[in-house]
């Protein structure tokens, strides 16, 4: 007569074979997805370290063609050859880079509500912030606000501790929910502004078409022959109350079509007679473009990388000064 021990003794040791089995199992399938998932990493590591490169060479053919564009004219830059805002498309193996070249000059630089060339010397410049301030203005933000938020940006750059009247220095800072201090050195980027006491989301996002972050203090350069209309917000920013956006909007309208070939001769318009501008600002109006932006998107195999770069142009050669990147959508 058969033992039924020996049965469920047997039995016993099927199950415990069945669960390592089932154990083996789950541990196999958790391997194979780790190096399924280190495989496509490995691959997908590859393509974007590829598509930089090829955004890299974007980048630098578009720094070649800003040193010839600007020693081709050395007195003046215009739009003409349509250099501005339009993409060149550049087969790459496997797929596309997009490349777009704008004039980086034509914007309100944040970093020109101070002046000073060291950061442990960086004062206030009262013109610069009222420009930002006239800006915040003819945008539609009302005097007060206005006011606060350029003086802010003020304090947030400038290296002393002392506040602006309406600005805010670290015991403003210090204060908040989560609590930090101001830098006290130029910005970097103009998505720095969030950060600063007076400037709400909903000012950020109205004046962040118009604002960057040059690495210099000097004044906003606008490049008179290369400020397209829609860009009269600009323009008018110099001449608070005294020039409305239709009336900066209209002038640009009318600009010859091979741009102006002095500054003299730009200021001796008759629509902008009886207008008095201070000679810091009368001087910042330029005719070449110091500063250009490249934009290039590459495309390869489904894998989208995006470059941003800053071209300084002051000078010859024309140097790349700052990068970011960033994925495309």
């Amino acid at each position: 007569m058969p033992d039924p021990r020996k049965n469920k003794e047997r039995g016993a040791a099927l199950l415990t074979v069945l669960l390592l089995v089932a154990v083996m199992a789950v541990v196999a399938a958790g391997a194979l997805e780790r190096v399924a998932l280190a495989t496509r990493m490995t691959g997908n590591g590859g393509a974007i370290d590829q598509a930089r490169a090829y955004a890299d060479a974007g980048a630098e053919m578009a720094r070649m063609r800003i040193a010839d564009l600007t020693a081709s004219n050395p007195a003046k830059i215009t739009l003409a050859g349509g250099w501005m805002g339009t993409p060149q498309s550049l087969p790459v193996p496997g797929g596309v880079a997009t490349v777009s070249v704008s004039d980086a000059g034509n914007c309100f630089n944040l970093n020109s509500v101070v002046s000073g060339e060291s950061e442990a010397a960086l004062k206030v410049r009262p013109i610069g912030v009222t420009q930002f301030q006239g800006l915040l203005e003819v945008l539609g933000v009302n005097v007060r606000q206005a006011q606060a938020a350029a003086a802010g940006l003020a304090d947030w750059i400038d290296s002393d501790s002392v506040p602006q009247p309406g600005g805010a220095e670290d015991e403003v800072y210090a204060g908040y929910a989560r609590p930090y201090r101001t830098p006290n050195r130029l910005m970097v980027d103009p998505s720095e502004l969030r950060a600063v006491a007076g400037v709400t989301p909903a000012i950020y996002e109205l004046v962040k078409p118009w604002i960057c972050a040059l690495p210099v203090t000097d004044l906003s350069p606008i490049n008179i022959n290369t400020l397209l209309p829609e860009q009269a917000p600009l323009f008018a920013m110099l001449l608070p109350g005294q020039l409305t956006i239709a009336q900066a909007r209209q002038l640009l309208a009318q600009r010859p079509a091979d741009g102006y070939g002095s500054t003299v001769q730009f200021w001796a318009l008759p629509s902008l007679a009886g207008l008095s501008p201070a000679t810091e600002v009368a001087e910042q109006v330029k005719l070449k473009t110091g500063f250009f932006g490249v934009n290039v998107a590459v495309d390869v195999g489904g894998t989208q990388v995006v470059e941003r770069a800053l071209i300084d142009a002051r000078e010859s050669p024309a140097r790349l000064v700052r990068r970011n990147w960033g994925a495309g959508a």
